[in-house]
């Protein structure tokens, strides 16, 4: 048959709808339904940071990235995330007072990273961390739209590229530990353990310092909730922690895959079954 039989593009057709179905139930993926206060989680008091990067140090120590050196090429240095650097401190210097901020992936309650991937590439654990699997990786980058905190990150250099952040030292945990830049800070300022436990300690001192902080838990229902919670004397916009509100990012990340991946995936057998009729026809005439 010299033209597209309608068999042919029912075929075509059948193959998109089935792999936008697919990408849809991947979008729609909810994480564990367990308790999150349940999960591991991480508190950072700004108040008690020193600046000292013993947390950066001992995350690249332990996940085995490359150093970001300054241009004296003497001090290991990063000025943000990277596909190479996954958790690091910055200085804020401001109007309203001066901080360092610890900046990583907050592991949200309910990741937008999760429900944007439509591959289950990246997934929450039942112990709270949020991993990622390069096996899956079809290098689309949805997660990166999808995060609100602008946390994933692409080896846009390298020949196989990945999606890289901070896994929460899910290994250690599973294991029994806590996250390495946890265990060695040497002031406090960054503690972990269970999340409920963290957020009760966290508004124990807001109670008994309330001239000393900004009276909030950041985390507890921002985004939904997220397993890395702060605490600072000054306000968390001004650290480059966004208000979003208590509605959690999959809300949005699931509407726009519900209608975006479906269309991407469908759309294109569509698009080449009809090149491939109409070239069919013009040759016929």
């Amino acid at each position: 048959m010299s033209s597209l039989s309608r068999r042919d593009f029912l075929k075509v057709a059948g193959l998109g709808l089935g792999s936008a179905m697919l990408a849809t139930e991947a979008a729609q993926a909810a994480p564990p339904a367990e308790d999150a206060n349940d999960h591991v989680g991480m508190l950072y008091d700004t108040t008690l940071c020193v600046g000292c990067h013993a947390c950066s140090a001992a995350c690249r120590d332990w996940n085995g990235t490359e150093v970001d050196l300054d241009p004296s090429g003497l001090y290991d240095a990063p000025t943000e995330l990277t596909d190479d650097t996954w958790t690091l401190i910055l200085l804020h210097q401001g109007e309203n007072g001066n901080s360092f901020v610890k900046r990583q992936c907050m592991h949200c309650v309910d990741p937008g990273c999760v429900s944007g991937c439509p591959v289950h590439a990246l997934q929450k654990t039942a112990a709270g961390p949020v991993t990622y699997d390069p096996r899956r990786c079809i290098g689309c980058r949805y997660c990166m739209y999808a995060c609100p905190f602008d946390i994933p990150r692409f080896e846009w250099e390298e020949v196989l590229p990945e999606i890289t952040k901070c896994t929460l030292c899910a290994d250690r945990v599973a294991a029994g530990d806590g996250p390495a830049c946890a265990e060695r800070c040497p002031t406090g300022a960054l503690i972990w353990g269970r999340r409920g436990d963290l957020l009760e300690a966290a508004e124990k001192r807001l109670v008994d310092h309330p001239n000393r902080y900004v009276n909030k838990v950041y985390g507890k229902d921002d985004a939904g909730g997220t397993s890395v919670l702060y605490l600072s004397h000054v306000p968390f916009e001004d650290l480059g922690l966004p208000d979003l509100g208590t509605e959690p990012i999959t809300r949005l990340s699931e509407r726009i895959g519900n209608v975006f991946i479906p269309s991407i995936l469908l759309g294109g057998p569509l698009v080449l079954a009809g090149i491939r009729f109409i070239s069919k026809r013009d040759g016929e005439g």
